[in-house]
């Protein structure tokens, strides 16, 4: 009995020595696996950004278009019969703008090591310089998937950032700095309008209604709001000798490490409901703001705003954010044609009250 005993606890050990060797081998393996998918992705992007700027040489200084055309045609029949579809005639054009998009081989490499050859081609169907770094950084940032890329673009993220209605030469800056420090500012991060969408809530609601929603769908809102975002408490107490007064949302941001208070609004935006959210920021940089984390900063979401109203606030200078929220999306055309005329709108204003700006950088950035 005594040897039966024995043996079976040596088949016991043998069975967990057995397991842990096949989980340190799975680990190998899924971390080699991770490894060559990475460096084929570089290489693969590498690739691409060469054939392109090579095509690019090519056909530098000839300036019919026909020209061009005959070169990159010819060449994906070749290439094709050679190597197979990845070279076709769309394939090739893509490389090519790829190669002029991204002038600097320095930039594609490190890009190849962060972001996928899918990412930068989406990148590739945005015209504007301005809003292509933008995602670019975002998306590194914030470890965006190929189709949370897209959505981001679909649903103009750039155009709902704060960041974009102001004047390119501090859209520029704030880029520039997000790629030497990977830090965020609340331009970056505050958006206007929120796509609660996701919420399901059509018609009549409440706050509660509005707030139950959001927390049931917790993932789509992070998303909305930004990665970096992480729930704390709904309706936080916040408390006097002589009164409660309740939070509706509280969140804290690791990047800018602060502490977000979130205000939800069925009506339209009230100056009073700046006075509200002043207090709120006061008690929490009192009582809830920890060593490090800078002050907190209040998002006050309603169903409607009158811009003039919020301007006339300051809002800024009070860390507040006001932004209109949407449960049902409009038209995509709608939404582009609202959102290009308070971006225009902003940035002429911007201009006007020429805050902490030389004369000179105003008329410049005027012309």
């Amino acid at each position: 009995m005594k040897n039966i005993a024995k043996l079976e606890t040596e088949i016991d050990s043998t069975n967990l020595n057995h397991d842990q060797l096949l989980i340190e081998i799975s680990h190998l393996i899924e971390n080699g696996r991770q490894k060559v998918a990475r460096e084929f992705n570089s290489t693969l992007v590498l690739l691409n950004w060469l054939i392109g700027s090579r095509i690019n040489q090519a056909i530098l200084g000839d300036i019919r278009a026909e020209y061009g055309e005959q070169i990159i045609n010819r060449l994906a029949e070749q290439l094709t019969s050679k190597y197979g579809k990845g070279y076709s005639r769309p394939s090739l054009f893509r490389m090519v703008r790829f190669a002029k998009l991204f002038p600097e081989k320095e930039i594609v490499s490190t890009l190849s090591r962060q972001l996928s050859w899918s990412h930068l081609l989406l990148f590739c169907t945005i015209a504007d310089d301005l809003k292509r770094d933008f995602y670019t950084q975002m998306c590194n940032i914030e470890q965006w998937s190929v189709r949370t890329l897209k959505n981001k673009i679909d649903g103009m993220l750039f155009e709902r950032t704060a960041l974009s209605k102001k004047p390119d030469e501090v859209i520029k800056q704030q880029l520039q700095n997000i790629k030497e420090t990977g830090e965020l500012s609340p331009d970056l991060v505050f958006r206007d309008p929120c796509f609660l969408n996701f919420t399901g809530l059509k018609d009549t609601y409440s706050e509660a209604d509005l707030e139950s929603a959001i927390l049931n769908q917790i993932t789509e809102f992070i998303q909305e709001l930004g990665t970096d975002f992480c729930f704390v408490a709904r309706q936080k107490r916040m408390s006097t000798n002589n009164k409660d007064r309740y939070l509706d949302l509280l969140f804290f941001h690791r990047r800018l490490h602060r502490l977000i208070a979130i205000e939800l609004k069925l009506d339209a935006f009230e100056p009073a409901h700046k006075g509200q959210m002043e207090w709120y920021l006061r008690w929490l940089d009192k009582h809830e703001r920890r060593l490090g984390e800078e002050k907190p900063l209040g998002i006050i979401l309603c169903a409607d705003k009158d811009q003039e109203d919020v301007e006339y606030l300051e809002l800024d200078a009070s860390g507040i954010h006001v932004a209109q929220y949407l449960t049902e999306l409009p038209p995509k055309a709608v939404l582009e044609e609202k959102l290009k005329n308070a971006i225009a709108t902003a940035k002429e204003n911007y201009l006007k009250q020429e805050l902490n700006y030389p004369k000179a950088l105003v008329e410049n950035l005027k012309s």
